[in-house]
């Protein structure tokens, strides 16, 4: 008796999905998009589990196609040049508190360079991850699209150098270790304001004037910056 073989629902999930995703990836990379949605948003959008996209994306980074970091997401490209071991271990040596430090010299600087040279796709694909923000449900999607809006305005500076600190600096934020202070300081009243300041800082960058983006950056960032030394004054007083 002549046996055909059949593929198993789950096989057939993880090829759709990795159909799907080729062309998500394609789509997203011509549009200047970076950063892939999340596994569920994926999930979502392709109409499979979780465990066909996670194979799919499996497939997709042993192809160099994508890359993924802890904590941040899942990129499209080839993976970065992988940092030596003080870059993996400055979290260990850092806090938040100097992160924002080096933020407020850094990302004002890049929205100042963004306004100067931001494309018209730069822009649109800020104000995309913009709204992806505002709309975030839960803390992993939200983490994922701020930072990638924010790495979306230091790509639109056009500097590659300015671009690698930024990652540097990036990286450690993300940090799994300081999770629940990131997420501390994101009250109802502090995402309501976040969100008003990052339409502040992509309308600057549109309308060309380096000067106003600058300052709406450090605004932004001096706002977290405030919530996260009081934060940090009521943790010691509390250990205290």
């Amino acid at each position: 008796m002549l046996m055909i073989e059949t593929e198993k629902p789950s096989q057939r999930n993880s090829s759709l999905a990795l159909e799907r995703l080729r062309i998500i990836v394609d789509q997203l990379s011509a549009e200047g998009v970076d950063q892939l949605p999340t596994e569920r948003e994926l999930s979502e959008t392709i109409g499979v589990g979780r465990r066909a996209v996670r194979r799919a994306l499996e497939v997709l980074e042993a192809e160099d196609k994508i890359w993924r970091r802890q904590g941040a997401g899942t990129f499209i490209g080839s993976a970065p040049s992988r940092p030596d071991q003080q870059l993996l271990s400055l979290h260990e040596n850092s806090n938040m508190l100097e992160v924002m430090e080096v933020r407020l010299q850094l990302e004002p600087a890049l929205a100042r360079l963004a306004a100067l040279r931001a494309t018209s796709s730069d822009i649109a694909s800020m104000r995309d991850l913009a709204a992806k923000v505002a709309k975030a449900g839960d803390m992993d999607s939200r983490e994922l699209w701020d930072s990638a809006l924010h790495r979306s305005i230091a790509r639109a500076a056009k500097n590659a150098l300015y671009l690698a600190l930024f990652d540097v600096v990036d990286r450690v934020r993300q940090d799994s270790a300081w999770r629940h202070v990131r997420e501390a300081v994101r009250t109802r009243d502090a995402i309501k304001l976040y969100r008003s300041q990052h339409v502040d800082i992509i309308t600057a960058i549109e309308t060309r004037d380096p000067l106003k983006a600058e300052r709406a950056m450090r605004a932004h960032l001096m706002a977290l910056q405030e919530r996260l030394l009081y934060h940090s004054e009521s943790e010691t007083s509390d250990a205290g």
